[in-house]
């Protein structure tokens, strides 16, 4: 995982423990003084909201204890994890950017594509100027590697 990434989610670890977590908390307490709870429609959404705080806080916990933080800046050479690469559609002349992240990090709105993507798949050790195919769901595309950079 990069580092950026690590602290994406290391935030969002701090932020549900320490405000989610005690707003859940109060929640329920709240509901509670309303009365019975088997009719209680705020109480039951306050449990279910704590159960889903509760499991992001476990999912998030487990990703970081096992997270390898690798600096991107320290690489260089092919495409490999950590790289920042920019692509040209070779049937539409489209530039894209991706900077090739792990798995809890991606977001291919921002750019970020996960490394087990069957299109940083084909451009692992691939170099600028080579050419690389993949699959998608759309049929055959065709990309340039335009640049690779490690930022």
């Amino acid at each position: 995982m990069t580092r950026a990434g690590h602290a994406a989610l290391d935030e969002e670890l701090k932020a549900l423990k320490s405000v989610e977590r005690p707003a859940v908390i109060r929640a329920i307490a709240e509901a509670r003084e309303h009365g019975d709870l088997s009719e209680n429609a705020e109480y039951h959404a306050a449990r279910e909201r704590q159960s889903f705080v509760e499991g992001r806080i476990k999912e998030l916990e487990a990703i970081l204890s096992l997270a390898e933080v690798i600096d991107p800046t320290r690489l260089s050479g092919t495409v490999k994890f950590g790289a920042t690469v920019t692509l040209v559609d070779e049937d539409t002349d489209e530039e894209r950017t991706y900077q090739i992240v792990g798995e809890p990090e991606a977001d291919i709105e921002r750019g970020l594509l996960n490394i087990k993507s069957p299109l940083a798949r084909a451009l692992i050790g691939k170099d600028e100027g080579d050419s690389v195919e993949v699959r998608t769901p759309g049929g055959e595309k065709s990309y340039e590697v335009v640049a690779v950079r490690y930022i």
